[in-house]
């Protein structure tokens, strides 16, 4: 028995079960997010803090989770972090954001910053900015 996705007009797309690898609408059950770090502006390496932006689109089901590594690692700086809402767009897929704010002296010590978006037992997704590759470093 084929199961449906289920759309309410205001909520995210619920999906009642999967055919081995697809949705109903021929879509994987666990298509990965492409994610995409942007860096702060040069403006705000003037400021005491500096915003980076994780995107991460076009993935289903809508819980992935994204997390933050700088030199690869969690634990050893001081960080703020918020996320956005899931947005479901046009093709029933979805996109989501994370900000991370650090003291600006923190992020010229910082030689990568990681994002990364997990979901269950799937596997993590990674999308690593090497400050070295930007040229306004």
């Amino acid at each position: 028995m084929l199961k449906r996705l289920l759309v309410l007009p205001g909520r995210e797309l619920k999906h009642a079960g999967c055919r081995p690898s697809t949705t109903d609408f021929g879509r994987p059950c666990d298509t990965r997010p492409t994610l995409t770090v942007l860096p702060p502006s040069s403006e705000e390496l003037q400021q005491e803090k500096v915003t980076l932006l994780c995107l991460a689109n076009k993935g289903f089901p809508s819980d992935w989770t994204l997390s933050w590594e700088l030199d690869g690692s969690r634990t050893s700086f001081t960080w703020e972090e918020s996320k956005s809402s899931v947005m479901v767009q046009n093709d029933g897929l979805y996109s989501w954001s994370s900000t991370l704010r650090i003291p600006a002296d923190q992020w010229r010590k910082v030689g990568s910053v990681t994002c990364e978006a997990s979901q269950g037992s799937l596997t993590a997704v990674t999308e690593t900015l090497r400050k070295n590759q930007c040229s306004q470093f």
